[in-house]
Order: structure tokens, then sequence, then C-alpha cells
């Protein structure tokens, strides 16, 4: 008897993992793909720099490595939300600039062009990051 409650033990285990790990935060689009950003662009201060894409094909480049979670564009600007942060990729000279920075400060600082992305002043903002709202 004691076996059997074994082996149901494993199967309830091995049934379970997967829904555990469908239901985590630590999806591909809650962090900003800071690593492959510091690796690709050229670093000037806290920001980078693209000296030769627009801000269009550079935030292309930056979903492509890692999906957002919401896009947003607006005055040639393109913005990236990843959880508790975003990206806002500029134009500069004959290129971009890109920062990174937390999405509360972004989201004001850039609120006219994200009229459709939660105020994380809001009672109900659960902001994305990782066990946030849960």
């Amino acid at each position: 008897m004691n076996s059997a409650r074994l082996v149901r033990a494993a199967v309830a285990a091995a049934l379970a993992a997967p829904l555990l790990t469908a239901c985590s935060s630590d999806g591909d689009n809650e962090a900003v793909p800071r690593e492959w950003i510091r690796k690709t662009y050229t670093a000037t201060g806290s920001d980078w720099l693209d000296p030769d894409s627009s801000p269009t094909e550079v935030a292309q480049a930056i979903h492509a490595e890692r999906e957002e979670l919401d896009r947003a564009s607006g005055d040639s600007k393109e913005f990236l939300r990843y959880g508790d942060d975003m990206v806002t990729v500029s134009p500069y000279r004959s290129g971009s600039l890109i920062e990174i920075e937390d999405y509360r400060n972004g989201y004001h600082r850039h609120q006219r062009h994200l009229t459709y992305w939660p105020n994380p002043d809001s009672a109900s903002f659960r902001g994305g990051g990782p066990g946030e709202g849960k």
C-alpha cells in the first residue's frame, strides 16, 4: 500500500511541475535583456548608443532578443515594457540612444505616449516583476 501512495505522489509531482513552471513569473519578457544590450551597444555613461540604426530598428533588435510585455511609440521614440522596467529608444544624431529605467520613472517621463499602459500609481497596478500581485 505504501508503494501505491509513493507512485501516486510521484505521478502528481510530475504532472504539477509543468503547471508550476508555466505559472511562474520568471518568463523571458519579465526582465530587460541588460547583458545583451551591454554587449551589443556602446556604453555612454548609464545609457547605450547605436550610431547607425533608427529607434525602430534598435527596438526591433531588442524585441528579437527578448520579447517585451508591451510596446508603444511616439515622437520618434520606441518604448518597451519589461515587468518593473522599461527601455526607451530615442533618436540620437544619426543613430539611437537606449535608456533603461524603472517603470515608474519612465512612465512619468513619457506618460503622454503610454496612454494605454497601466499607471504605476493606481491602486490596481500590480507591476509585473517576480511574485508581484500573487
